[in-house]
């Protein structure tokens, strides 16, 4: 196994998406070269708008859940409210039963929003892979490590030399392993570029004092990286936290702004976003029980403190993945406003009418269903030919008799699928019935 820390994401579960993902990117940053503006930061947004898009159907099932649970719930409060005291057995299946009953009058599942958010996950996190990891998936970045990756591998201690920089941490155990200590050079490309992938400006430049040999290879990459991290004048592989500091330093405060946009303005987007996200109507849940207000209140806390966050994590992530962040928000803003709008005009009470017939006609349906299956259940045929031939009910006419048989063949007929096995279990029952007849 060649390790959890390779270029490109081989995990079983994220390792398929992150490579389709991959190819999407790829994609795009291949378009954006061919009309000549090979740039990362375009090809984030881009990728970030695309992946969005796709996810549309999921976030407008979420809303329109979201908006649903909030007309429900004063129904599902009353419930747990008619029930509140009781723990018996059979009052647990009651409110079991009449909860399931309005989930399915209002045509959502329990679990519908969990599923959704489970199936996005992945694919955010899957996101964070390709962007974090851009050489890897985008074949024309990784050129740009070439022919510098290859000659400073020849060097003498260039191995030790790059565990010394600041992000070389990440990739310790490609360092340690047996593909890399065996040699085999692509794995060592690999480990190389990660490392460089994440190597800040300073050392970038120690490299050229390490090895002067490979200025020339060095100014080409670093050349070529350049163009394509620069966004607005700000480049994107470095975090603002370090861009800050070197702008200080160097006395450009103008560079100082601009790093400092990234995180102010992912903070202003996301809460722009929270506010734009359906809010439960406290009005509506003045009647929710303690367990329910303490989620709330969780809730409410994690709205405020997500726009906080958003700003830390961008202002010490490289700034391409809080320019992903800013691109993200504002799409979801965009959307949600639109969404909103869908919402608004659904027709709430058709939709619920359509619902409730929906359910009263599969509550029919198994009701049904669960009536042959019990009948099914009582022909025991398994034993059918252990009946004694002459067995009859000692207070029954012949008359009588036959009349029953009759009957109960033209209900399990009636009932029966041709070459279902209560088909099969209705031509054992006549024909021991016709034996008995004899």
């Amino acid at each position: 196994m060649l390790g959890v820390l390779l270029t490109k994401d081989t995990g079983k579960i994220l390792g398929p998406i992150v490579k389709l993902l991959g190819y999407i990117m790829e994609g795009i940053f291949f378009v954006l070269d061919k009309i000549g503006i090979p740039n990362i930061g375009l090809a984030i947004i881009l990728f970030t708008i695309v992946m969005y898009l796709l996810m549309m159907p999921l976030t407008i099932k979420q809303q329109k859940f979201s908006k649903l649970s909030a007309k429900m719930n004063p129904e599902l409060q009353a419930i747990q409210a008619k029930y509140k005291n009781k723990k018996d057995n059979d009052s647990m299946m009651a409110m079991n039963m009449e909860t399931k009953a309005v989930y399915a009058k209002y045509g959502v599942s329990p679990t519908g929003s969990c599923v959704q958010l489970l199936i996005q996950m992945p694919i955010l996190l899957a996101l964070y892979r390709v962007i974090y990891n851009m050489p890897a998936y985008v074949g024309k970045i990784k050129e740009a490590f070439f022919p510098l990756v290859d000659n400073l591998i020849a060097q003498a201690g260039s191995s030790e030399f790059l565990q010394t920089f600041s992000q070389a941490g990440m990739y310790a155990r490609q360092f340690t392993n047996e593909s890399f200590t065996g040699g085999v050079t692509s794995y060592i490309q690999n480990t190389f570029i990660d490392v460089l992938n994440k190597a800040s400006s300073a050392e970038w430049l120690s490299i050229i004092d390490k090895f002067p040999s490979l200025s020339g290879d060095v100014d080409h990459t670093l050349g070529l990286l350049n163009q394509y991290n620069n966004f607005l004048g700000l480049n994107i592989a470095n975090s603002p936290s370090f861009t800050v500091k070197e702008a200080i330093s160097n006395g450009s405060y103008l560079m100082v702004v601009a790093a400092l946009a990234i995180p102010v303005l992912s903070a202003v987007t996301q809460w722009i976003n929270v506010k734009l996200m359906p809010q439960q109507n406290t009005q509506d849940n003045k009647n929710a029980n303690d367990q329910q207000a303490a989620m709330m209140q969780s809730m409410k806390t994690m709205n405020m403190m997500m726009p906080i966050m958003s700003a830390i994590f961008c202002y010490t992530l490289p700034a391409g993945m809080g320019l992903y962040w800013v691109a993200g928000a504002v799409v979801r803003s965009i959307q949600q406003i639109v969404i909103n709008k869908h919402i608004d005009k659904l027709d709430l009470d058709e939709l619920i009418k359509n619902n409730e017939e929906k359910a009263k006609k599969k509550m029919e349906k198994a009701g049904a269903r669960a009536e042959q299956m019990a009948a099914y259940a009582n022909m025991n045929t398994k034993n059918v030919n252990n009946i004694p031939k002459k067995q009859s009910t000692p207070s029954m006419t012949q008359e009588e008799k036959e009349a029953a048989i009759k009957k109960s063949t033209e209900y399990y007929n009636k009932n029966a699928k041709p070459g279902s096995m209560m088909s099969k279990a209705n031509m054992v029952k006549q024909y021991n019935e016709k034996n008995n007849k004899q």
